[in-house]
């Protein structure tokens, strides 16, 4: 299972890169964007120099399918990528070779192409992982190595964007920095006061955020809720209307690199201080009890069969923490268990607590 999740293709050779042409070169001289999708008329002036470098010119990067990278104008499922993605993909690889040597003082085509991918994060252009038809994930590594380049090649600096204008001190920006209220419109998602959301994080239309965390290179599909004091972490993957109840935490996976990031697909609840991290994939429609906790070594027992998952929570199935006895009489150790399972019709007519009730 590892092996297929993980299976997101071959990097191409580093010797096809164009050496010495910046990264915008590579993009075919498309139009710049400044902030993303957001006009500039939609953001505060940047107090700074370094805030407006921040909030400025941003290298255009065409929308395609493969290597993680989303299109609007799609033109048949599968596995083809233009050479641009192939040639962002590249100069990012070789960035990543090259990483000892890089600093914030660093410019040209390293800096452009990291910014370009982070970009792209941000706007939900680009995701971590993706799922193929058959329900499998691949995961993306060069984005995930973009992110960890983006920490080496960004001082830290006064960061605005937190909540009644406050600021900190950081590499990693806050989404909302320079935002004004038509930037927030045009977004279309909520989101209160104690809310904190890191540049490179998407945040789809419809989601709601309660005071909670969104680390960069998380994706937050349509209609999700991230509750109160909830933390999605580094390239976490949340699904449409997904519930992530209070002080429930979804890990992050920057390090180590080769881990697959923690994904909640569609229609999932997690429960009110839940834990759920190291990759581990919780399925359509499946629910969390409150306070259950899955690792990549968690056995997740089904009690009407006795089949034990790990890493990941079967579609539509109602999970709870449990205990599993030692044979030879020793401490018991943690376990979590499905006490039933139940349909897409079901589960979508029966409330949180009726299917909590055994």
């Amino acid at each position: 299972m590892d092996a297929r999740r993980n299976a997101g293709g071959a990097h191409p050779p580093r010797d096809g890169l164009h050496q010495g042409v910046p990264a915008k070169s590579l993009i075919l001289g498309l139009p710049a964007r400044r902030g993303g999708s957001l006009d500039r008329k939609d953001r505060l002036q940047p107090a700074s120099a370094s805030a407006q470098k921040d909030a400025g010119w941003k290298p255009a990067v065409p929308q395609h399918v493969a290597c993680g990278v989303k299109t609007r104008h799609a033109r048949q499922a599968g596995n083809e990528r233009t050479d641009v993605t192939q040639q962002l993909e590249a100069v990012i690889e070789a960035a990543w070779e090259a990483r000892e040597s890089l600093s914030p003082q660093s410019k040209g085509e390293f800096p452009e192409a990291v910014e370009a991918a982070i970009d792209l994060l941000d706007q939900g252009e680009a995701r971590v992982a993706t799922r193929g038809a058959d329900g499998a994930w691949a995961t993306h590594q060069w984005l995930k190595k973009a992110v960890l380049l983006s920490f080496r090649l960004t001082p830290n600096r006064l960061m605005g964007g937190g909540a009644d204008g406050g600021f900190w001190w950081d590499k990693v920006p806050s989404k909302f920095e320079g935002w004004r209220d038509n930037a927030f419109a045009k977004a279309g998602f909520r989101a209160v006061p104690g809310a904190i959301v890191r540049r490179g994080a998407h945040i789809a239309k419809n989601v709601v955020l309660m005071p909670s965390f969104v680390n960069i290179g998380a994706f937050v599909d349509e209609g999700a809720m991230i509750d109160t004091w909830a933390t999605v972490g580094s390239c976490a993957q949340i699904g449409k209307r997904v519930h992530i109840s209070g002080g429930a935490g979804i890990g992050g996976v920057l390090e180590p690199l080769q881990a697959n990031p923690t994904i909640i697909e569609d229609d999932c609840f997690i429960g009110a201080r839940s834990e759920v991290a190291e990759g581990v994939i919780v399925r359509q429609g499946a629910v969390l009890a409150m306070g259950v906790f899955l690792s990549a070594s968690t056995k997740i027992v089904d009690r009407a069969t006795g089949e034990i998952f790990r890493g990941e929570a079967p579609a539509y199935s109602v999970v709870v923490p449990g205990a599993l006895p030692d044979p030879k009489g020793g401490p018991a150790l943690a376990c979590a268990v499905i006490v039933k399972r139940v349909d897409a019709q079901t589960r979508s007519k029966t409330s949180i607590n009726d299917l909590l009730r055994d």
